[in-house]
């Protein structure tokens, strides 16, 4: 299928969904499909502001219509059943924690003194690295809870080196964390001001233990928490020593072929 405009790529998927989506959802659609591609670290906020500006811009005549914080569908398909939201351009966060990741690997990173933490918002966005990261970090050997620390004086990465070093070296295999810098669609790590609202700082701290916790009873992350979720790239050393451990199995079986 040869690629679409954004919008049009928005519209396909809104028009196979025939319900509201959020965008986020929306943009994992697209990018699974093949219908937009992007060298882009942030297409979820891409995909935001094009149907928020459409909204804005073309009032009546926009094809989207906003039917909740975030969440949208055609003017065709839900003009009747839902009533349009009136929100700003762009939904502006007031979230203390701004992006965060769950349950990533510890043998996906190579450890040094300054080691890289990569991570994706979709998996055919551009990798940011997170080792710059600042705010709160928790390790699991597995899914058990083991250690909480807060990288503030020094950054993520540092900190989980630090960890490779410790008495809890050997007793962690995942690491999850909850960061207070936004991503640039440059992918690059922003410092912004925090003005967090009550609301806000609450929906941080229920956010947190349950993902950390994962109470059984609780089935999703907690009410208006909108910090984006970055799944976990491997080290593209790591890669490449695979394929050049590959390369010498195959040419050590050729060799013992002949």
């Amino acid at each position: 299928m040869s690629e679409q405009s954004w919008k049009n790529a928005i519209i396909t998927v809104l028009t196979e969904s025939k319900e509201p989506l959020h965008y986020s959802e929306i943009t994992e659609r697209i990018m699974t499909r093949g219908l937009k591609t992007t060298s882009g670290a942030t297409p979820d906020a891409t995909v935001n502001a094009q149907i928020s500006a459409s909204i804005k811009h073309d009032g009546t005549d926009s094809p989207f219509l906003r039917v909740a914080k975030g969440t949208f569908t055609l003017r065709t398909i839900g003009a009747v059943a839902q009533q349009p939201v009136t929100e700003p351009e762009v939904e502006i966060s007031d979230d203390v924690i701004r992006a965060f990741g769950i349950h990533w690997q510890r043998e996906h990173v190579v450890w040094r003194r300054q080691p890289r933490l990569f991570g994706r918002q979709q998996v055919a966005a551009k990798s940011v690295d997170f080792s710059g990261q600042r705010g709160v970090y928790v390790l699991s050997d597995h899914h058990t809870v083991i250690y909480v620390g807060r990288a503030v004086e020094r950054d993520l990465g540092q900190r989980l080196y630090e960890h490779t070093l410790d008495r809890l070296s050997g007793r962690w295999n995942r690491f999850s964390w909850f960061g207070l810098y936004s991503v640039s669609d440059a992918g690059k790590l922003m410092e912004e001001s925090l003005a967090p609202s009550f609301a806000s700082i609450v929906s941080a701290f229920e956010a947190i233990l349950i993902e950390t916790l994962e109470p059984p009873q609780n089935r999703r992350r907690g009410d208006d928490f909108t910090a984006v979720e970055y799944i976990q790239d491997i080290d593209p050393e790591l890669r490449e020593q695979e394929l050049q451990s590959t390369l010498r199995s195959i040419e050590q079986k050729l060799r013992q072929a002949q």
